[in-house]
Order: C-alpha cells, then sequence, then structure tokens
C-alpha cells in the first residue's frame, strides 16, 4: 500500500542519550511516493533470542550510541551527571589542586629529614660519646634504606623524576646515617660492607636504566633481586628486633626467601596465572611500605629498652617526619588511595608524633614544643577529613573513611 506525501520542511533528530544528544537540520525533498513499512520486525527463535530486522526509510538517521559497559547499565543517569557536576565543581578543583601542592610540598621536609640527626651524630662521634649513637636502631634505618630504594626503582620506572630526586636522596642521607651507625659500632662491620655494595650497585643500575644505558635484562635481574631481597628482609627484620626476647635466629628470612624465590621463579616461568604475576610485580611496592611502617616500630621498641639513649634523638627530625608525611595525608585521602594514606598516617603517628611522646617524657623537648605539635597534627588531620567532606557533599567524614577503605 502506498501514497502520497505531503511537503515538509526541515526534520530534526535527535539522540535520547544526553551525554551524546546533537542536533542537524536536512532539506528534504518531496518524494513521489514511500512504501508504508513496518518500523520492526521481530522474530523470535526458541532460545528467546530477538533478531531484529530493521527497514529504515529516508527519513531515519543511523546514528550509533556509544557502548555502555555493563557494569555501568543499571546506574540511573542522575548519578552520573552529579558526579560529573561534583568533579567540574570549583570547589573540586581547588581542593584537588591544593592537595596535589601539599604533596609537592611534602619533599621539602624529606629532603632535609636526616639533616639534624646528622650533625647530632657527628657532634656525639667527634666528642667521643659513640654511645648516644645506639639510641637510632640500625634495623630502623636498614629497613628505611631498603625501602627507599625500593621506590626508587619503582618511580624510575615510571619516570617520575620529582619523586626519583626525593628517593634518591633519602637512600642517601640514609646511608650517611648507617655510616655514622657503623662507625660508633652500634652496626656490625660485615653487614655495613653488604649494605654499601648493595646500595652502590642500586644507585648505578637505577640511574643506568632511567638514562636508558642499562640492557632490560639486567633490569628484570634487579626487579627480582629488590623484590627477594625485600621480601627476605621484613620478616627477619621484624624478628630481629624483639631480640634478646626471641631466640637470636635467622630463621623467618631464611623462609621468606625461600618462598619469595619460588614466586619469582614460577612469576618468570609463567607457572602463575596473570593475578599471580601481577601480584608478584606489585611485592616490592607493598614490601616497601610495610619496612617503612616497621621503621617506627623498630624505633619505639629501642627507646622502651633504652629510655637513657633517647637523648641521642633530634627532635626536629621527628617533627620533619610527622610534617612531611602529614602534608600528604589529604591527597591520600582525597584520590582514596589506602596504602599511601595507610603508609603516610603511619609514619606521622608512630614515627614523628610517638617519638616526640618518648622525647616530652623524657623531658628533652619542652611541654610548649610537645602541646604545639600534637594541637597542630590533630588540627590538621580533623581539617583534612572536614574538607574532604566538603568537597564531596557528604554530611560525615566516615562517609570519606568509609570509600577509603573499601574503595566504594
Amino acid at each position: 500500500m502506498a501514497g502520497s506525501l505531503l511537503p515538509v520542511g526541515k526534520a530534526v533528530l535527535r539522540s535520547r542519550q544526553p551525554s551524546n544528544c546533537y542536533t542537524f537540520n536536512a532539506d528534504l525533498q518531496h518524494p513521489k511516493s514511500i512504501p508504508i513499512l513496518p518500523l520492526f520486525k521481530k522474530r523470535v527463535k526458541q532460545n528467546d533470542t530477538l533478531n531484529k530486522s530493521v527497514l529504515l526509510s529516508p527519513l531515519v538517521c543511523q546514528y550509533r550510541l556509544k557502548p555502555v559497559s555493563a557494569l555501568d547499565s543499571d546506574v540511573p543517569r542522575l548519578i552520573d551527571q552529579s558526579s560529573e557536576d561534583l568533579k567540574s565543581s570549583e570547589s573540586f578543583k581547588q581542593w584537588d589542586s591544593l592537595t596535589a601542592k601539599f604533596a609537592g610540598a611534602a619533599n621539602i621536609p624529606f629532603l632535609i629529614l636526616q639533616l639534624p640527626q646528622i650533625i647530632l651524630n657527628a657532634r656525639n662521634l667527634l666528642a667521643g660519646n659513640q654511645a648516644a649513637l645506639f639510641a637510632v636502631p640500625w634495623l630502623g634505618m636498614f629497613t628505611g634504606l631498603l625501602g627507599n630504594l625500593s621506590l626508587l626503582s619503582y618511580f624510575i620506572k615510571k619516570r617520575e623524576t620529582e619523586v626519583v630526586v626525593v628517593q634518591t636522596l633519602g637512600v642517601v642521607t640514609i646511608y650517611i646515617v648507617i655510616s655514622q651507625l657503623a662507625m660508633a659500632g652500634s652496626m656490625p662491620l660485615p653487614h655495613y660492607a653488604v649494605t654499601s655494595v648493595v646500595i652502590a650497585c642500586g644507585l648505578v643500575v637505577n640511574f643506568m636504566n632511567y638514562f636508558h644505558l642499562l640492557n632490560p635484562v639486567i633490569w628484570r635481574y634487579w626487579e627480582d633481586f629488590i623484590t627477594i631481597a625485600g621480601l627476605s628482609a621484613l620478616p627477619q627484620v621484624m624478628w630481629s628486633t624483639f631480640i634478646p626476647y626471641v631466640p637470636n635466629t635467622i630463621l623467618p628470612g631464611a623462609v621468606a626467601f625461600v618462598l619469595a624465590v619460588l614466586a619469582v621463579f614460577m612469576s618468570r616461568t609463567g607457572k602463575l596465572p596473570e593475578k599471580g604475576i601481577k601480584f608478584v610485580g606489585s611485592l616490592s611496592g607493598w614490601t616497601a611500605t610495610l619496612l617503612f611502617m616497621w621503621m617506627p616500630v623498630s624505633q619505639m621498641w629501642t627507646n622502651l629498652l633504652n629510655p637513657d639513649n633517647i637523648k641521642g634523638l633530634s627532635a626536629l627530625s621527628m617533627l620533619l617526619a610527622m610534617i612531611g608525611n602529614g602534608l600528604m595525608i589529604p591527597r591520600a585521602l582525597f584520590t582514596r588511595d589506602l596504602m599511601w594514606f595507610t603508609g603516610s598516617t603511619w609514619a606521622c603517628v608512630f614515627y614523628g608524633w610517638g617519638n616526640l611522646v618518648c622525647l616530652y617524657c623524657c623531658k628533652v623537648i619542652s611541654r610548649e614544643f610537645f602541646l604545639a605539635s600534637t594541637t597542630a597534627f590533630v588540627a590538621w588531620l580533623v581539617f583534612s577529613f572536614w574538607r574532604d567532606t566538603q568537597v564531596y557533599g557528604y554530611n560525615s567524614p566516615l562517609k570519606s573513611l568509609k570509600e577509603l577503605i573499601s574503595g566504594s
């Protein structure tokens, strides 16, 4: 059946998806006749699969919408729109920029973190007071050194130049402190010699890779080495911290070493599933974080066993550690990075503020210094959570904390 159509001027065609909406005008000619065709011819098979045969007239525009993820197909458009409005809001952009500046400013206290301790150690060595250097546990500094070296490799691989500089200076300054501890007899010379070789090789390998002068095979072996070294050192350092209250043995490190070698071997030979290979590849980063987290535990345990040696600690170093890690807390919270937030908060509380508590209890620092530091730290945490709650439009900071932990 056919019939004549009346002339029309222009037709406006729109897609039904708001995010992909567009409009165009087209002059339509007067066709002589257009058969009246059904828009859809549907045929349903026995398996209930719907096949469509679509016959389109010249009046129909063919427009392909963007595919929608299956996970997002049932999400209301209002949520997507509000999320876009949130990210485009002025307060969100300002806080995003400000937290990034806070994280960048954390480089300053980290760069000079060890300088007060280095100066104090040098004065004690020149004065013949080697016993004061025993207040700085070489195991704690060693864990920090391994953590810095592992993170240096991680950030060099990502080509993050600014962070590479920070991690390199961290390696150098901690190595200087360890050298002072070895001179005072606090760190055994064989351990110091092995550490020196590893640090020298690590710096050379890392910077050769940064300037594209290293064979990829050698870099692959280096990544395997820091993974095995980190996994072996972590349980051994944790165990050795509590000597003589636990047997003096290398069993924890030996067991961890065997397991680490087995995991790396299975990963390199393709005997692990894809998720397992990714997990092994991420172990060095997680190990570095755990080594940093153990560093304040080792320090506070030493303070508990030898309270008379607490005077060998530098209050300024502890304050700088608290400031540096505290400046990164807002950014970690804003980006919902649980590992970053945990590491920064842990170091801020236990390494920075925790050691200030020890110094205050032993009357090394004044009451005014301790109260000012504590008040500023608590106020900073309250401000960080309050501002994050305001930016995301929540009624309670617990919502931000829940998202940080659960990731949703």
